[in-house]
């Protein structure tokens, strides 16, 4: 298998997943198969150009002539009342046989055709799919930081609270302080003497007064937190909004793939696995050559249109007529039939002679153009379709790269993020570098995903060109 451009060792639409789950894409894919009106159509297409190919060839219906006389014609001894004549053409040799390989070749065509439109809903269906499963994935990233956002909401709120119950609690000491001084002179000289061996620049009423300050200032810093962390949950909201509205769109779009309305319920897993896939470019020319469609088809109009030219190279030679006519005769009145018989039969034998040769060489030389032409079709599609295949390997290893860099990042910064948190819990940590730690991190996530997805979209794309062997 490792010989081939494309061996898909995970089932190309199933992944990871065994069986034919409702939430796989191998499941979607079989279904589209079966109930998308395209494809039905190519299908129909195919059937009609089969039963098309089976007429083809056949020898032209004979032809019957009946004359009646409405007086007779009188020969010596009896009259002939009617005249039935029976004619078959037999085209030249191997002019049949040139038509019915044409035919044959036109509804190979349309098979063709059909396995395009088959191969291309397969790309469609996994693209669509893997665009749901993206969204899916942004959700959940969604729904992570809003649950990261009330945590950390609610320990703001906690610190806000327990700041502001300090201030109030040292204002109220404040207040009774003063009040005791003011009573008691004895209190008061002693408050003097606690003053005086303070340190130089630090009286009592200056060191409460910064007290005071500071506490203030953490409370008002707790509110702010607290209204930064609703603001940015509000921003994550209307985000999970647009991401419902893009998932409705998706789910839309595949159900009428599917041909199914489009509120029809599309189960999307919350993971989407690595399609492995291994890319041989030694195998490029055959392969595109032996699988895809497209070539297929050119390579049947091409031995289609050679047909042709043969088919009208032997129209310009004769064409053979074989027949018997029959006439009606009675015999004359008053006389007696003398050999009993009522008629006669003549074999007959008829010939065209094709004068008009312009016609015939015209047709020949249409059909000679036709070959020409698909010949220099069918290079500029295999030339077209080796280049896009190389876009999809350059496309492939893009996204393992996105792949192995997302991942080293998403570690990082969910060690990052342990740390933040702890130091936040703490109380020597700071909330901005706890956003920004958890934003990197769910960017990072993101970024792998969309990087996964784009990895099997290039795969499904490639596959689409260089399908599987299938049965004929």
């Amino acid at each position: 298998m490792n010989r081939y451009l494309f061996s898909l060792l995970l089932a190309f639409a199933g992944g990871a997943v065994v069986g034919q789950e409702s939430d796989s894409l191998q499941h979607y894919t079989r279904v589209a198969l079966r109930d998308n009106p395209g494809v039905k159509a190519a299908y129909h297409d195919y059937m009609a150009a089969s039963k098309a190919a089976k007429s083809a060839g056949a020898f032209d219906d004979p032809t019957l002539e009946i004359g009646i006389f409405p007086r007779p014609l009188e020969y010596a001894g009896e009259r002939e009342i009617a005249r039935f004549q029976l004619m078959q053409m037999f085209p030249w040799f191997g002019t049949r046989a040139a038509a019915r390989d044409e035919s044959e070749h036109m509804a190979r065509m349309a098979r063709e055709q059909y396995r395009e439109r088959v191969d291309a809903l397969r790309a469609e269906v996994a693209a669509r799919w893997y665009d749901l499963c993206l969204a899916r994935r942004r959700w959940l990233a969604n729904e992570e930081q809003l649950q990261l956002l009330e945590q950390l909401e609610r320990l703001a709120a906690r610190r806000f609270a327990a700041g502001t119950t300090t201030t109030a609690t040292y204002t109220n000491e404040k207040r009774d302080a003063k009040s005791m001084t003011a009573a008691t002179p004895a209190a008061a000289s002693g408050m003097t003497g606690m003053t005086t061996n303070m340190p130089a620049g630090k009286s009592d009423a200056g060191s409460m007064s910064a007290m005071n300050d500071n506490g203030m200032s953490g409370s008002g810093a707790g509110l702010a937190n607290v209204l930064r962390l609703q603001a940015e949950r509000a921003g994550l909201e209307s985000e999970a909004g647009a991401i419902l509205s893009e998932l409705a769109a998706g789910k839309a779009t595949f159900n009428a793939l599917l041909d199914r309305e489009p509120w029809h319920e599309v189960v999307i897993p919350d993971s989407c696995p690595l399609l492995a896939v291994a890319f041989d470019a030694g195998e490029i020319a055959r392969l595109l050559v032996e699988r895809n469609p497209a070539l297929a088809m050119i390579r049947e109009e091409r031995l289609a249109a050679g047909a042709r030219t043969d088919m009208a190279r032997k129209m310009g030679y004769p064409m053979f007529g074989v027949g018997a006519q029959y006439m009606l005769t009675r015999p004359r009145d008053g006389e007696m039939e003398m050999n009993g018989n009522a008629g006669m039969i003549m074999p007959m034998f008829s010939i065209t002679i094709p004068v008009s040769r312009g016609k015939y060489r015209a047709a020949r030389e249409q059909g000679e153009q036709l070959q020409r032409a698909s010949d220099e079709r069918y290079r500029d599609a295999y030339r077209r379709l080796e280049a896009e295949l190389y876009r999809h390997r350059r496309a492939l290893d893009e996204a393992t790269r996105k792949i192995a860099l997302a991942r080293k990042r998403t570690e990082l910064a969910r060690a990052a993020r342990e740390l933040s948190l702890r130091a936040l819990a703490s109380g020597n940590g700071a909330l901005d570098d706890a956003l920004q730690v958890q934003r990197q991190l769910s960017g990072y996530r993101l970024d792998e995903a969309a990087a996964i997805i784009e990895y099997n979209a290039a795969a499904a794309a490639a596959l689409q060109l260089i399908p599987p062997p299938r049965e004929q």
